[in-house]
């Protein structure tokens, strides 16, 4: 097992497929984009697969979620998901995206083995949304998440994350269309991980901020009875039920204790944590012709050492190099 010395087990893995992005967020980087991994740097189809497949098969790892960067920019997406759908026990599938390619793609992902899919969207306006992206693709969006439904990638959830100034009133207009169009909601702190390291505390919409907001308009009831186990999101029913919103407040109300998560960046690092400043090299390893035992005795040296919290909180606390779209979600 992936086990730490705090007793937490790492049984979800997070992959990043790419850091490249076709948006630009401007909680996430520069409109300028990023210096990009250069193809050598990247796994290829087949690490990625070899590395799942040991995390799979020998160190107990049960849920599997692809992220970028975008994803579905990784050409040979569809195939990846095949081979690991493939793999016995075969882990359970997600994906995070941005939501643009999904119309093109959630059918075959959805034949390939992929289970369901969260999407980011953060405001129902066209126009904050060209200002949030820096691009003008609104419809794509909600054409991938219609697609995403209709493929059966259910439940389909939908991330937002809520900006002073942009799209700070909207958590009960987005929660309403939500439950509308059938798919689940889930709003996210805004987290110290942009590239330009111009995250503030100060002002920052929170968890608190965007509960009150809801209750204007809806019921909400904890549905988790302040016990969510190693889930990031704390969730409430709306009005009574079966619709239910989630909050993942990772600045304010931190869930480190509880953590299942082990992460592997698109350059074959693994990493402890979202907000970790160390690394270790699976890629190295891979092609210096490490067996398989070798790789995973690496990754369970890795977890071992993972710290009991992030740290925000912390008067200390550094931000990663890192940004978001370089880690993975």
């Amino acid at each position: 097992m992936l086990i730490d010395t705090h007793g937490r087990v790492a049984t979800d893995l997070r992959v990043s497929l790419t850091d490249r992005c076709n948006l630009r967020c401007t909680y996430c980087m520069p409109e300028e984009g990023l210096r990009w991994l250069a193809r050598p740097e990247l796994l290829t189809d087949d690490e990625i697969v070899r590395l799942v497949g040991i995390a799979v098969t020998t160190l107990g790892v049960e849920e599997v979620r692809f992220t970028g960067g975008e994803p579905l920019l990784r050409p040979g997406l569809t195939g990846i998901v095949a081979r690991v759908a493939a793999l016995a026990p075969r882990p359970r599938m997600s994906l995070t995206t941005n939501g643009i390619g999904l119309g093109r793609t959630a059918a075959a992902l959805r034949e390939a083995g992929l289970d369901r899919v969260n999407v980011s969207l953060d405001t129902l306006r066209p126009g904050v949304f060209r200002t949030l992206t820096r691009r003008d693709r609104h419809q794509d969006v909600l054409d991938g998440l219609a697609a995403a439904r209709a493929a059966g990638l259910t439940p389909v959830k939908v991330n937002a994350v809520l900006m002073p100034g942009l799209n700070a009133d909207e958590a009960p207009d987005l929660l309403a269309w939500a439950l509308e169009q059938g798919y689940e909601l889930r709003f996210i702190e805004q987290m110290p991980l942009d590239a330009q390291h111009g995250w503030k505390r100060e002002g920052m919409v929170t968890a608190g901020d965007i509960l009150a907001a809801l209750r204007t308009r809806f019921e909400l009831t904890p549905e988790d009875s302040g016990e969510r186990g190693s889930a990031p999101a704390e969730r409430w029913t709306v009005d009574g039920g079966p619709h239910r919103v989630g909050v993942i407040a990772s600045v304010t109300r931190p869930f480190c204790a509880a953590c299942d998560r082990t992460r592997l960046t698109a350059d074959g690092q693994v990493r402890t944590c979202l907000f970790a400043r160390e690394e270790t090299d699976l890629r190295g390893a891979l092609r210096s012709g490490a067996t398989d035992e070798e790789i995973a005795a690496l990754w369970r040296g890795a977890m071992w050492g993972k710290k009991a919290g992030a740290g925000l909180d912390d008067p200390s606390f550094v931000q990663p190099d890192r940004p978001m779209s370089s880690i993975g979600g």
